[in-house]
């Protein structure tokens, strides 16, 4: 019924001998205090242009949600600090809602400096703090204020050869010139429902596209989206606060409602003047990406239709006011968004990523739309594009081709066959950058129990310098704790339809004769998500308080999970809910079959789609899952946004049975164990209507439950005293009926 593969092990420092003598146990309040137990994470890695440089962003150690611009200096091999947040401004940040509206889509939290942006030059670097935007000169170490007004600059960044700063102002762009100091207003009408150069809510938050604008390398052009909201329809959501409730009037895209009208346009810097590009007949469309060719005149766009089932690469000639279709995928369920598009320095070839073959891999083509060559191939998936070195024909990507529980960074030919080949360690999760010269990178390295560390490395592996290396020593504030932390089992399962299944248990580190323990499933399950892989992640620690406590806790990746290829994605397709919970009752079965596991006690935790997840197991398969925490989570597609919805389940006036029995009210007397619910009350993204419409119906049905609401969160509950208090009522709601005693 199942296979186990290789387990991970975590080899600890001999300097931590002296230290093993005294661990400590977990605490919740310890798991959310300063300093943070992931010790110093450096978030934002960039090369300077020169490469001379690596800058990033840190939280500070008294406290980790307020960040700082740091550098290491690689002709001295030292960090130092470049801007401290606090000494520019230090007071609370006033944000506008739209502000904090972007910030939640980026999935941003916490103050300070949070983006920012190098000159092509290599001599400033821009960013945005409190509304406004600095300059700071690297020869000076000064920073300086651009703007200075009551309005919100944002999305701001540098022209390619760094003599502008861009930026949008109350839904218009604008150019500041370095040199003059000039100002200038490159669009006019932006207000109300009308955006220039702002990527709409379905961009934002379903895309990953955060900006309407792009720049032409050459600085004569921006093309940039301008949105008409008016089609959309308006809803009035609040926000519940502790002390009041605020009102919005939001233009919310209902699944099968009308999306923004979307323009495509270009605008000339030295006169304003503004062309728009022809998108065709068919309006209701998807602009997903934007990219400018080498030449400079040639504006690529990609077009998505409203099923998502078809994209096109278009090529728009500026000059000549002609476009073409340079390439079209198509699928029969969705096609998933990529960054992966490369165009080449000779000015003829570009690289480009598909899943024509039912994994993403990597292909060369011409400009005049005409396959080359499939640059990568097998059944495995390239996750993103890093770079191209032209001069030696070598592509390097980050993917999964060893093991899909650990990205990797590759090398393959780009003229010719050629095998890719793995650069990175094994037994360590990559997260890199990869140098402009492709002469060197950074390598964020990390395991399930070994927070991150942060090297620079030669383009064949062969290690440089720690950039941070972030050394489980006596001074690392997780050393107290580190010898308690249970090393996770990974294993395998497989699902109805043959395709395998990974899993992972995080157990208590003595399991004692005899006894048996209870199990939480924590679960996610949806699309373009993966819980199971070996990287560090903090909410681990939480799994590992857990298991202090006597709980096992196991996660599965189901069916409709990500970064496993098309045909795992699939089977959810128009029906939501269905395979992930034959899935999730797979997992349930293999855990009866330990001898350590209470099959009483086996309980199910989950937030956003994985909320929607514990909702569907405790209503479906109440004999499996005896108690469930379900947190943020949908209860109606009819509720969720056009984009995300209907790329999974279609139109609901196509699919409207599908939309039905994926929701969670026809099942919901089906409820059989405990089961609570916790809802931030100004979630702008999976709105609080979805959890009050479910507590309606349970107590029309007169079915008991618990809830939990969260005055003033949103859909990612931030913040360390919500953070603290949210594990803590987890904990208790478990604690309380499966009768585990707390520690």
């Amino acid at each position: 019924m199942h296979s186990r593969i290789k387990h991970y092990t975590i080899a600890l420092p001999l300097a931590l001998a002296s230290v093993t003598a005294s661990a400590e146990q977990l605490t919740l309040e310890r798991l959310f205090d300063d300093p943070s137990l992931s010790g110093k994470a450096p978030v934002k890695l960039q090369f300077s242009p020169d490469g001379s440089r690596v800058t990033y962003l840190q939280g500070k150690k008294e406290d980790y949600n307020r960040y700082d611009l740091w550098e290491y200096n690689l002709k001295d091999n030292t960090n130092r600090l470049l801007v401290d947040s606090a000494a520019l401004f230090s007071g609370p940040e006033n944000l506008s809602d739209e502000e904090k509206a972007r910030r939640e889509r980026q999935r941003i939290f916490g103050r300070g400096i949070l983006e920012y942006k190098w000159s092509k030059d290599g001599k400033a670097l821009l960013f945005p703090l409190n509304g406004d935007l600095y300059y700071y000169e690297i020869a000076s170490g000064k920073s300086k204020k651009l703007t200075e007004t009551e309005a919100f600059e944002t999305d701001a960044r540098f022209s390619p050869k760094g003599n502008f700063v861009s930026f949008i102002r109350e839904q218009n762009l604008y150019t500041i010139n370095l040199k003059s100091g000039k100002e200038t207003q490159l669009t006019k009408d932006g207000g109300g429902v009308i955006k220039n150069g702002m990527a709409e809510f379905v961009a934002q938050e379903e895309m990953s596209r955060m900006t309407g604008y792009w720049w032409s390398g050459d600085e004569q052009q921006i093309a940039f989206t301008r949105i008409d909201e008016s089609p959309v329809q308006e809803a009035i959501r609040n926000e519940i606060y502790a002390e009041e409730v605020k009102l919005f009037n939001q233009r919310y895209p209902y699944t099968g409602t009308a999306n923004v009208e979307i323009e495509l346009g270009v605008v000339k810097i030295n006169d304003q003047k503004v062309d728009w590009i022809d998108l065709g007949e068919d309006k209701d469309i998807y602009i997903a990406r934007a990219n400018w060719l080498k030449d400079n005149k040639t504006l690529s766009y990609q077009w998505q239709n409203r099923s998502q089932q078809k994209l096109e690469l278009r090529f728009y000639d500026t000059k000549s006011k002609k476009q073409q279709v340079a390439l079209t995928e198509t699928s029969d369920t969705w096609i998933n968004l990529h960054f992966d598009l490369e165009f080449l320095k000779d000015k003829k070839h570009f690289v480009w990523a598909s899943e024509r073959d039912g994994f993403k891999h990597l292909y060369l083509y011409r400009t005049n739309g005409q396959l080359v060559r499939q640059i990568t191939k097998g059944d495995w998936i390239v996750e993103s594009l890093q770079g191209i070195d032209e001069k030696k024909g070598i592509v390097y990507f980050s993917g999964r081709k060893d093991t899909p529980l650990e990205s990797h960074l590759y090398s393959v030919p780009l003229f010719k066959d050629g095998e890719a080949k793995r650069i990175t360690e094994k037994g360590s999760y990559h997260s890199v950058v990869l140098a402009k010269d492709n002469r060197t990178f950074i390598d964020k390295s990390s395991s399930v129990n070994r927070p991150p560390a942060v090297a620079l490395r030669k383009v064949n592996g062969d290690f440089v310098t720690w950039l941070e290396e972030n050394a489980l020593n006596n001074e690392h504030p997780l050393t107290p704790y580190l010898s308690n932390l249970a090393t996770p089992e990974y294993g395998t399962l497989k699902a109805e339809d043959g395709q395998t299944m990974y899993y992972r248990l995080f157990k208590p580190a003595k399991l004692e004769n005899g006894k048996k323990y209870p199990v939480i499933v924590n679960v996610y399950g949806g699309p373009h998500a993966q819980r199971v892989t070996n990287s560090w992640r903090s909410k681990n620690l939480y799994f590992q308080y857990l298991a202090q406590q006597g709980y096992v806790i196991f996660q599965l990746d189901n069916r409709g999970s990500y970064n496993r290829g098309k045909k795992f994605e699939d089977p959810i397709y128009k029906h939501l809910g269905v395979v992930e919970v034959a899935d999730q009752i797979k997992g349930v079965e293999f855990l009866r079959t330990l001898e350590y596991v209470d099959p009483e006690r086996i309980g199910i935790y989950g937030h956003s789609y994985g909320g929607y997840m514990a909702l569907m197991t405790m209503f479906k398969a109440g004999d499996y899952f005896k108690a469930g925490v379900s947190g943020a989570p949908v209860t109606d597609w009819a509720l969720y946004d056009t984009h995300y919805t209907e790329r999974y389940l279609g139109h609901p006036n196509t699919n409207a049975k599908g939309y039905e029995q994926s929701a969670v009210f026809p099942y919901a007397d089906g409820l059989k164990g405990p089961l609570m619910i916790y809802h931030g009350m100004a979630d702008d993204n999976v709105l609080f209507t979805h959890a009050t419409k479910l507590f309606k119906q349970l107590q029309d049905e007169v079915k008991p439950f618990e809830m939990m609401t969260y005055p003033g969160s949103k859909h990612s509950l931030r913040g360390k005293k919500v953070q603290t208090h949210l594990h803590q009522t987890i904990t208790d709601f478990f604690n309380r009926h499966f009768e585990v005693e707390a520690k």
